[in-house]
This record gives structure tokens, sequence and C-alpha cells, in this order.
């Protein structure tokens, strides 16, 4: 330390004194003036030191306090660190000590962190490594998380902002020692192992290694389209440069998808935008235009391997539809080969074949969506069984097999059904039968008195169908029209007296039906007209009489006896 040091002589000073650090400020003011008388004194005390253990305490008094660990062997040497003749130098003993010959080429080409310094300070080392402070101070007063980079020579940008400063100031090196240069940081994650030098900043920047502003426009290939995206080692593998080929099969010989079968010369049909995009005019080149899917259809799906490299084979290549489909084809050679007849180059599935005008059967309704082997079942030019073109037309030739009525209504389907469907809109007039649909029948479905689908084993009498509906339980008979009709059941009228020979008057008009009507029959009810058979439990003659009780009695009263003499 220098001993003209202005911040230490009063520290020292204080120290000695034992006074508080408030007087620090009164001390330095008036230092100027007792400057002289202290140094004199001091002198007159040291001239009166004899000892050598004397001397190490005046030592001792005048030091401004403990060095650090590091300069404790030369804590009683002074000389060591200050030069009494000429404070100038203190700073020239400091680097010469500490063998800081880097950080003296930086003080005198005014370069690095030290020799950006201000001028007052650039030799003055004790401004910033303040010694006597203690043993355990730290007399390197550099905090890396604040330190501001600007001030050296290498300025931190980009990517360097954000990295850490051990990633490149090792814990054993001086902050110093750390490289300025690319390939001294990044030698050891240089993809190219040095094959392409150390200039590293000829293709990449600090912002990111991956973008690289090497210009290939300027050699023999300039990079185009897909090439621009493409990956520096995909075409120079193990980092190799020089002699690269440049066509397209020396690079994608791999990817090639026709193994060679379609030559090497990709760019007939290929371009660097995408391998996907065929440039190659198959209309103006060749004789078969490409329509439909055939547009996006493989080359490999018509042209098989060597066809393109001999001409002899080009013209073997078939140009029908039969040629290149026939394993395509679910008719199974039954309709013939003309598919084009039926079928367009925009889809299978899309059939263009007029049954309407081509054929005198007309496609309507159901038969529209209808496979056309459901009808053609044989050979669409023959039939195998008649030897005729012609096919059978009517309903019943081909829906015999649907026919739920077993054949018992005709064979004129179309008598009642139509092309919508079988169930759909069935047009059959049932007033033409005999059984008429009047009232209540009209709006009956035909399953409730059809259970089967045969329709002609269907009773007609009422009874037949309405059994459990027989309120009468065949005590008035089975003949149900005889009082009722269509309309309803509640709908009834009968007239006893026109109807039957048995007249209902006096106390008959009060009774009910079932009083006379007791027993159950078929067709017309089986009752006796004789007064005996339905009075002979009141008949008090006990038949003295006969049974013809109408002879003296009357339907009004049994008492009214009306006696013939």
């Amino acid at each position: 330390m220098k001993k003209s040091d202005s911040n230490q002589l009063p520290l020292a000073t204080i120290s000695i004194l034992g006074q508080a650090p408030s007087l620090h400020i009164k001390f330095i003011k008036m230092r100027t003036l007792y400057l002289p008388f202290i140094q004199l004194t001091l002198l007159l005390v040291f001239m009166l030191a004899t000892t050598a253990s004397n001397a190490d305490s005046f030592t001792s008094l005048l030091m401004p306090g403990p060095v650090i660990k590091a300069h404790e062997k030369y804590e009683k040497d002074c000389d060591q660190c200050h030069d009494t003749t000429d404070d100038r130098n203190q700073g020239q003993l400091c680097i010469h000590c500490h063998d800081h010959k880097n950080i003296l080429d930086d003080l005198n080409k005014k370069t690095g962190f030290h020799g950006q310094l201000p001028e007052s300070t650039r030799t003055d080392c004790q401004h910033c490594h303040t010694e006597h402070i203690g043993r355990d101070a730290n007399v390197v007063l550099l905090n890396p998380s604040t330190f501001d980079h600007r001030k050296t020579d290498f300025l931190l940008k980009d990517a360097h902002t954000q990295t850490s400063c051990e990633s490149c100031h090792k814990p054993e090196k001086k902050y110093a020692e750390a490289p300025s240069d690319c390939y001294g940081c990044h030698e050891k994650t240089d993809v190219h192992d040095g094959k392409q030098g150390k200039k590293c900043g000829d293709c990449h920047t600090e912002k990111n290694w991956k973008e690289t502003e090497f210009d290939h426009d300027k050699t023999d290939f300039p990079l185009k389209d897909a090439h621009k995206k493409t990956s520096c080692a995909a075409c120079h593998i193990n980092q190799k440069y020089k002699d690269t080929p440049k066509t397209c099969f020396d690079c994608h010989q791999i990817n090639d998808a026709h193994r060679g079968d379609f030559g090497k010369k990709c760019d007939g049909c290929h371009n660097s935008k995408k391998w996907d995009e065929i440039h190659f005019d198959h209309n103006k080149k060749t004789d078969f235009a490409l329509y439909g899917k055939h547009k996006k259809a493989a080359c490999d799906s018509c042209h098989q391997p060597g066809d393109v490299k001999s001409d002899e084979a080009k013209k073997k290549l078939p140009k029908q539809c039969y040629g290149c489909h026939k394993n395509d084809d679910s008719h199974k050679g039954q309709y013939g080969k003309k598919c084009e007849t039926c079928h367009a180059s925009e889809s299978w599935q899309k059939q263009k074949f007029d049954h309407d005008k081509k054929t005198d059967f007309a496609l309507r309704g159901k038969h529209k969506k209808t496979a056309c082997n459901q009808c053609h079942k044989d050979d669409l030019y023959k039939d195998k069984k008649t030897g005729s073109k012609k096919i059978k037309a009517k309903c019943i030739d081909c829906h015999s097999k649907d026919d739920v009525h077993k054949g018992k209504q005709g064979k004129k389907c179309d008598s009642c059904h139509n092309e919508e469907g079988w169930r759909s809109n069935v047009f059959f007039d049932h007033d033409l039968t005999h059984f008429p649909l009047i009232g209540l029948h009209a709006t009956v479905q035909c399953e409730e008195c059809h259970l089967s689908a045969e329709f002609g084993d269907t009773e007609t009498q009422c009874n037949q169908c309405h059994e459990d509906d027989d309120v009468h339980k065949t005590r008035l008979g089975t003949n149900c029209e005889s009082c009722h009709n269509p309309n309803a059941w509640e709908i009834w009228l009968f007239d006893h007296d026109k109807a039957t020979d048995f007249t209902i008057d006096g106390a008959h008009k009060e009774l009910g039906c079932y009083d006379c009507h007791q027993t159950k029959s078929k067709g017309k009810p089986e009752v006796s007209t004789d007064c005996i058979a339905c009075h002979r439990s009141r008949d008090i003659h006990n038949r003295q009489f006969g049974r013809r009780c109408g002879d003296c009695h009357s339907t009004k009263s049994f008492k009214d006896a009306n006696i013939k003499r």
C-alpha cells in the first residue's frame, strides 16, 4: 500500500487513537496542518527504538490494519509492497509481483478491462484492490452477476447474453484467459470436426448456430426450392465438401421409389420444389392423355419396370381399359371388355350408361339403385340359358322369390305394387272383391284381417274376425250383420217383428234378448217360438192343456185367460 494514501492514513490514525469513525471527517480536514507534526513525532519515536522487538511494535503501530491471508508472510516486510521513494511505482510493484504481464500489456495497449479504465485509476491498483482490511477480506471486487461486459473487448450479443459466465470463464483459469474467438469456446460442439476450419463466423452468427449465412449460390450448385431447407449434412456426408455430386440421382438414388426402372434423369418428371409434384406432361408427350383418376394414378400402376427405357416396350403398353383393369373387373368378364360403355375415367363407381335410352326397360324407383348383377346374372351379350341377349322384363321373372303371396295373387305384381318399393303406395281396389271395405273397415290395416301374406284364404264372416268382440257370446247367432254395420258396433238396428216370425208385444217388450236367447248358435239363432219352451217352469197346468198356451193366454199377462168354448 502507498504510505501517502489519503484514504488509509486517517484509518490508521483512528485505529491508534481508538476513536470512533465519526471523527474521521474532522480529521481529514485537519490532517494538512497536523501531518508534518505527526511525521516528526513518529520519527523521534522510531529513533528511540533500539531493539528489533521495539521496531516490530513500531511497524505494527504504523499499519492501517492486517493484510489478507495471501500477504501474511510479507506483513512485517513493508518494502515488498511499498516503494517509499516514489509512490508512482506502487502499481508497477503489484503487477510485477503477481506476474500480471497480460494486465501490463492491456495497460500499454489500452485494451481489455484494465486498459479501458480511466487514466487516473489505470495504474493505481489500490483504487480497487484495497489492502490491510483483514485476513479474510476479498480484494478482487468483481461480482459476475453485475459485471458490465461492455467494458471488455468482447461485447455480449444475441445468444451470448443468455450464456452463463462459467460457460466461457473456467473456474481454474483467470477471466482474461477466456478465448475470444468462436472456435476457442465451441471446438467441442463443432459438428464439422474442424474440417471447415476455425472461422465459424464465415457461416454462423451469434443468434443461432443453425442459422447459417453461407451463400451457397456463389458455388457451382445454387440452392433452390426444397434444397434451401435441406441440412448441409444431407448432401455433404461426413463433412465432405469437395467433389459433392450434383445430379439428382447421385443424391437421391436411395430415395428412388422406381429403383432405377425409370432411368436416372429425375428432372424429366420431378423438380426441386417437391418430389410429389410431377411436371411431366403425359398428354403432350404421349399418345395416351390422362384424365380423371388417371391424373392421380402412380406411374408404376401402368409402367412396369423397363417400360420407359425401351421404345418397343412403350408400344406394347395397353391403352384399353380392360388391358390394365382386368384384375379390377368385379364383373369377371361377364359384361365384356368395353368398360368405357358404362364407366368413365373419373371413377369406376360413377356409371354413365343410360339404361332408359339404350334399352326398352327404363329404370325407375328402386331399380335406379339396384346393382347390375341383380338382374344381369349371366353374360350381358348372350344369355347362357336361352342363347338370347334379351332379358325377361316382367316383375315375377326377377321377384318370384320375393312373392309373399306365393303365387295366389297371380303374376301381375304391378297391378298392386310399383317400382318405389313393395310397401310404397300399394294400390289395390278392395271394392272389386266379394268383400268391399266400407265404414271402419276402410281404415283398418291389411294385416288386421289378412294374417298371412297369401290374402286369399281370409274369412269374410264377421264372427271369424270379431269373435273376441262378440259380447253376445254367439247367443244371438253369428250373423252379426243382421244387427250391426261396419260403421261401429254401437250403431245397430234390428226389427224383431219384421226379421223374424215372432212378434214382440205385450210383456215380451220388457224382456231382454238373453231372456229368450240363452243358448249359443251359429248362423241364425235357434230359439223355439212355442210358449212352453220358455214358460214351462211357470205352467201351473202341468201341461194338462197341452203346449199351445196361446190358445188361452195372451202376451200381456198369464192371468188374463181367454178360454174359447
